[in-house]
This record gives C-alpha cells, structure tokens and sequence, in this order.
C-alpha cells in the first residue's frame, strides 16, 4: 500500500517547513506548493537534510486557477491539505488590503473548489489569534466572541474560516479544521531551517535575533504604558516545532475520522504571555548577548495581551506544547547566527 501523500501550500515558509518534516517524520509523503514570494527554494534542501527525504515540490502560484486545477489532475490521489500559503504581515496588509484579499481568499476558494469534489477529503487552515481581535478575557478560548478585524490581514483570517464553514456544511465529505496560532518562535535544532523574514521583520524575535547579530542598531519596544505589568504588550510565543506537531495531530484526527463535527477550530499556544520586556531579558539571559532597545511609541492595531487557553486542543487534539520560551529564543539565535555565517 502507497503512503499517503499530503499537500502542503507554502510548505517552504517558516511554518509549512517544520510541519513538513513533522509530517515526514511520521511517514506521510509530502507536495509542497510555492511561489517563493516569501520563501527560498533552499529551505527545500534543508528540509531534506533533516529527514533524508526530498519532499515533491511544484513552484505555482495559487492565484492562478488554472495551475491550481492542472495541478490536482496530475496528483488525483491527493485528499489531505495543509492550506499555510498566505500573505501574513498586517501593516503591509493596512497599506495593502486588495493584495491581501486576492492572495488569502482567492487562493483558499480554488483550493477548497477541487477538495469539495472529492468524496472524502481532509483540510487544516492556518488561522490566527487576530481573530478573537481584542479579547475581554484571558486566556481566550475557542468560544471567544471573533470580533471585527484590527487589520486586513486578520478579516482574510476571519472570512476565511467562514468560507471554509460555510463549505463544510454543504459538503458531507469535506471536513476541516481551523488551527488558530498565537505566536510561533524558534527554529529546527539541526539548525537547518528557520524563519527568514524577507525585508522588515514583522515579528518580534526576528527583530531581536536581527539586533543582536548588528543587523539593526536597535530594537523598537510599540509602547510600554499598557495596563500590564511592566507595561509592554503581553503574547503567547509557541515553538515552531511544538506547532508543526498540532498540524499532524489535527490532520490524524480527519483522517481516522475522530471529529465531533465536519468543521473544528483549536487554539494554538503555550497558554502562557510574557511581556516584550520579558522576552528581551529571556533572550539576553539564555544567550548572553546584551540587546539594545528603545521605547517608542505604541503601533496601530496591536492588541494589549493575547495568550490562549490551551484546553481544548490538549484534551481533544492530545496535543500539547511541550518546549520552553528559553528554548525558542535559544534555537532562533542559533539559526540566526547559521543565516548570517
């Protein structure tokens, strides 16, 4: 009997590449898609490395229905997807906003217009925090009420799982799960793959890796009179790999058909925040690199504390994130430190 053999949508970012390798791990073989918009095909490589196996790969863009269509009349066997492929960074989103509706949804719509066809079929979407906006409480659980969007980015997070419900109701054999991220950390330790932000990082530990290798002359603390502790904003920071992990687990659970209904939303986190603040001391301690920082002024559509209540995905999913802050910071050092050789 031939392995089963999953999709995975921009399987060359930082995300989509450890699950990959989680997935092979387990003995899944693996497509991946990409345009390399915001990827490198060197990631390829590196993914290879660490499991022995060279995952197939297709350079396309999802934009195109037709290459979308082409592509599954040459993988008819492909019945599990891994939807990641999406434009992520929600400043340029603000700035941006018809780029970001095109490539979130579009691309999500042709995908799920060929998994729809199929008798039986299996689809994780890489959802996002951003859609609880700013929750009342904390930690916010999957019954958070989603309110209206801070940024485009979040809305394409937003309709996207209502299509993508919407599609699951009138579908008996498409079933999905949204997987909601906090904030994914860290790198592989062989140090073969990581997070490479193309231009301006627009997360934090990318910021602070870039900092204290002498990239950037400073880090940008957005703001330190939040009602928290010390007044810098509060985040959930998960280990890449803890992630890649749920996505396996969330894809066993379709495919042994453990469901409780056709569509599933999981929260994704340590169930933990630390401040800004917090993560510099963390970086500094468990590294020893002294990192430079400066208060500025708050950002526009930053949400003062996020952190998840994990108990639904450790209960249903069996799943739990298992590594340390110290252990991300310490990995994305590494990986910063190999990228910069």
């Amino acid at each position: 009997m031939s392995k089963r053999k999953v999709l995975v949508t921009g399987g060359l970012g930082f995300i989509g590449s450890h699950t990959v390798v989680a997935l092979q791990n387990v003995g899944f073989d693996v497509v991946i898609i990409d345009n390399l918009s915001n990827s490198s095909i060197d990631v390829l490589a590196g993914i290879t490395r660490i499991t022995g196996i060279e995952p197939e790969f297709e350079k396309l863009d999802l934009r195109d229905k037709n290459a979308v269509a082409d592509f599954f009349k040459k993988y008819t066997e492909i019945t599990d997807v891994i939807h990641f492929a999406a434009s992520k960074a929600v400043g340029e989103s603000v700035q941006n906003p018809l780029l970001y509706y095109e490539n979130n949804l579009s691309t999500l719509v042709y995908l799920l217009q060929h998994m729809a066809q199929k008798d039986k079929s299996n689809f994780i979407f890489s959802s996002s925090c951003t859609v609880y906006g700013q929750a009342d409480e904390m930690p916010i659980s999957e019954n958070a009420p989603v309110k209206p969007a801070e940024s485009p980015y979040g809305n394409t997070k937003q309709i996207g799982e209502e299509i993508i419900r919407d599609t699951c109701k009138v579908k008996d054999g498409l079933k999905a799960i949204s997987l909601r991220y906090f904030n994914p950390i860290g790198a592989h330790p062989s140090v073969e793959i990581g997070e490479l932000p193309i231009g301006t990082p627009q997360n934090l530990v990318p910021f602070i890796t870039q900092t204290a290798i002498g990239k950037r002359e400073k880090l940008s603390v957005f703001g330190n009179d939040y009602p928290t502790d010390d007044g810098t904003a509060v985040r959930d920071y998960i280990h890449v790999l803890d992630l890649a992990e749920a996505h396996v687990s969330a894809l066993q659970r379709l495919i042994e058909g453990k469901e409780d209904k056709n569509y599933e939303v999981f929260n994704l986190g340590t169930g933990k925040g630390n401040s800004v603040l917090e993560v510099i001391k963390t970086f500094e301690s468990s590294t020893g690199q002294d990192l430079p920082y400066e208060i500025v002024g708050r950002r526009e559509g930053d949400v003062i504390s996020a952190y998840a209540d994990t108990k639904k995905a450790n209960e249903v999913l069996h799943w739990k994130a298992d590594r340390s802050l110290d252990e991300g910071l310490k990995s994305a050092w590494e990986w910063e430190k190999k990228v910069n050789k």
